[in-house]
């Protein structure tokens, strides 16, 4: 399925004071895929570096003059073109420093928009007899709405759509010969006008998708290979078809907008999330071959329907922040927009029924806490005739506990639902409107069966982790944690401090998944074996990295004996905190909006939690079959990322604090002997690309011996 990743900021915004614009008006990609070129609407061009958030460059013209279209960058010239109160066109270099001093042209025509690969007047021409007269292409009263370029093979082409008294055209310009073709779209509804327009070139045809306020969106296909149109024709009609009936809520859309990322997928914004109610401030992924929602993700602040899309990366306006969201759209197939299709990667929990196992016909293992296709199926047949979703929804607002889990059981367990995913987060939606409303109310079991289903985020029910959390429902966080991709480092962190906070007698309590409760036992009670050199740490290492430290002042021997012996490899916490805990290690995140939420831990919660990432590194070392591939259990990697993370968020209190001076010798003992097995396996990896590239004896006999010496 495709999917939106987490989002970083590119820059901040000025928006207008009634908040109608973002105060953007453009962005365009620059020498390569990694550098933008951003123009406010009023008198600033911005260079940035996309991977880096920097910005490079900002150029700005006079007080009291305007940017009128988007800056643009041409790669042939190295320099940059914008125009300016419609008729100045001004061209600089990344060196200039003062746009005003820059070249400028003033032309007889008002200028729409300037594209880097030609134009309806190419400019070189226009800038060598800036007052020539401009032949007439539009009538009096036709107004340019949207303009864009395509490249198709050996030909460009110039797209743009107009209106006049209500009806809308498109004109289809190809460069090289120069020839328009000119169409009539249909008309919506009396007074309704697109919202956004949006084209691409596949399979020799240009296909134009716009979106209306009603939720429509439309296709409509032209051929490169027309004919052009004669002056005085008629303009051609220009057939259309329905892709995507988009929910609107109450009400028409007003600042949204549709864009193509492939043949088969569609990103749009500003429209509501079939699952979250009436609000527009989402960013959704929809493919249009299967009319299923695939990704989507709440935008803080203000939406205001402006999109734009340079490799693989969302350019969104929200509020006061222009942020970048990496997508992928995998390859459109039934299997993939069912989220059934087969993955490369390691196989699901055992505690969920695999989709490769029931497509595929390979024998399930369900965990106890959920129920096979069989027991499903049969239970499916004995239940009461089917509901609809609104019957559900709206049995949950009124009725009990009990019946509410009977009714949601009996229609997840329907094998005739058509899209699972709208239904689960509507159900999810008015679940949690009712638990924060009625205190009284919370079905922990309902809420669990609708995480399993694997078809909800934290984006569509942003409540229910911190709900679960305030309920001490434990269990329902371990879920959330493991199938929840996009769980903010605010929640993660949340979720943290309440794991390492309860009482161990308390947590001992709680019901947990049965297959990260086996790993723990597993690992707790593997004996300690013997001694010895595993992931390049042991315990004699770590009596020699001490005595290295102190070898200028002390003897072997004396370093030794004030060493602390290496620490038993006892878990300071329960087995169900643990398992708690492990589910946090694995759990995505970003460094930079994670520290400043694990400086909210006290100094006794970090020095436990570094114990217990002591205990898992020493259990590592000792044995790494531990890191069972088949199992959800943290990796080494994991467990020393977390010790760094911890030690940059409070290394100043830990220095301090008398009780971690021990606890910081080992780690710094556990750092030196990674940094020490990186280091060989360094020196290895030389020698073996230095074997490589020897030439081999292509004679060498029937028998020979060789020998070859790795320094």
């Amino acid at each position: 399925m495709a999917a939106l990743y987490e989002g970083y900021t590119l820059c901040g915004l000025v928006p207008d004071q009634n908040l109608s614009s973002s105060g953007i008006q453009g962005i365009e990609e620059e020498r390569d895929s990694d550098h933008v070129v951003v123009t406010d609407s009023t008198r600033s061009v911005t260079l940035y570096k996309v991977s880096d958030q920097k910005l490079l460059g900002s150029w700005t013209v006079k007080q009291g003059q305007t940017l009128t279209c988007s800056a643009v960058f041409n790669s042939q010239t190295k320099e940059y073109v914008v125009v300016s109160d419609n008729k100045v066109i001004r061209i600089w270099k990344e060196e200039d420093i003062l746009l005003d001093k820059a070249f400028k042209a003033t032309v007889s025509s008002d200028i729409w928009m300037v594209h880097c690969r030609g134009a309806v007047r190419l400019l070189d021409s226009l800038l060598a007899a800036p007052q020539q007269p401009i032949e007439e292409v539009l009538n009096q009263e036709e107004t340019i709405r949207w303009s864009t370029t395509i490249v198709a093979e050996t030909q460009q082409f110039v797209i743009f759509t107009t209106e006049q008294k209500g009806d809308h055209f498109l004109y289809l310009q190809r460069l090289n010969p120069n020839t328009l073709q000119r169409y009539r779209l249909e008309r919506e509804e009396p007074g309704v006008s697109s919202l956004s327009f949006s084209a691409s070139y596949r399979d020799k045809h240009i296909h134009l998708l716009y979106l209306y306020p009603n939720g429509h969106v439309y296709q409509s296909v032209v051929s490169v290979q027309g004919l052009a149109v004669e002056e005085g024709a008629q303009a051609l009609p220009l057939p259309r078809s329905l892709l995507l009936g988009l929910p609107v809520g109450d009400g028409l859309l007003e600042a949204a907008s549709a864009m193509v990322l492939d043949e088969a997928h569609v990103a749009v914004v500003g429209v509501p999330h079939p699952s979250a109610g009436a609000g527009k401030d989402f960013l959704c992924i929809w493919n249009t071959n299967f009319q299923t929602l695939q990704a989507g993700k709440e935008m803080a602040g203000k939406i205001y329907g402006q999109l734009w899309s340079f490799s693989n990366k969302l350019f969104i306006p929200h509020g006061k922040t222009l942020s970048i969201i990496p997508f992928e759209c995998p390859k459109s197939s039934l299997a993939s927009a069912l989220g059934k299709l087969r993955q490369a990667k390691t196989e699901a929990p055992a505690s969920v029924p695999s989709w490769n196992n029931i497509l595929h016909g390979e024998k399930a293992q369900p965990s106890r806490t959920v129920e096979t296709r069989k027991t499903r199926t049969t239970r499916k047949t004995q239940s009461t005739p089917s509901v609809t979703i609104d019957q559900v929804l709206d049995l949950i607002k009124t009725a009990p506990v009990e019946e509410v889990q009977k009714e949601v059981e009996g229609f997840l367990s329907r094998a005739d639902l058509q899209d699972l995913q709208p239904s689960v987060g509507q159900l999810a939606s008015t679940l949690m409107s009712r638990s924060l409303n009625d205190p009284a109310f919370y079905s922990p079991s309902t809420l669990a069966q609708l995480v399993h289903t694997q078809c909800l985020c934290h984006s569509v029910c942003p409540d229910l982790v911190l709900l679960a959390l305030e309920k001490k429902d434990y269990f329902l966080c371990q879920l959330c944690l493991q199938f929840f991709p996009d769980i903010p480092e605010a929640v993660t962190c949340a979720c943290l401090k309440a794991f390492i906070s309860v009482p161990d007698v308390d947590a001992e309590k709680v019901r947990l998944e049965p297959d990260s409760i086996s790993f723990m036992e597993t690992l707790i009670s593997r004996d300690r074996g013997q001694v010895g050199v595993q992931n390049g740490f042991s315990p004699t290492s770590c009596e020699e990295d001490c005595s290295d430290d102190v070898s200028g002042h002390q003897t072997r021997t004396e370093a030794k004996e004030k060493t602390s012996a290496p620490p038993e490899q006892i878990c300071p916490v329960g087995l169900h905190k643990a398992v708690l805990l492990n589910e946090i290690l694995q759990t995505a995140y970003s460094d930079t909006f994670l520290l400043p939420h694990l400086k909210d831990l006290s100094s006794q919660h970090v020095v436990l939690f570094l114990q217990y990432l002591q205990f898992l590194y020493l259990k590592y070392s000792q044995d790494d079959s531990l890191q069972m591939h088949g199992c959800r259990s943290p990796s080494l990697a994991q467990v020393m990322d977390w010790v760094c993370l911890l030690l940059d968020a409070h290394f100043t209190v830990l220095v301090m604090t008398p009780e971690a001076k021990g606890l910081l010798l080992n780690l710094h003992s556990f750092v030196r002997s990674q940094v020490r097995l990186v280091s060989e396996l360094g020196k290895i990896e030389s020698s073996l690309q230095e074997l490589k590239k020897m030439k081999v004896k292509k004679d060498v006999g029937q028998y020979s011996i060789e020998v070859i010496e790795l320094f």
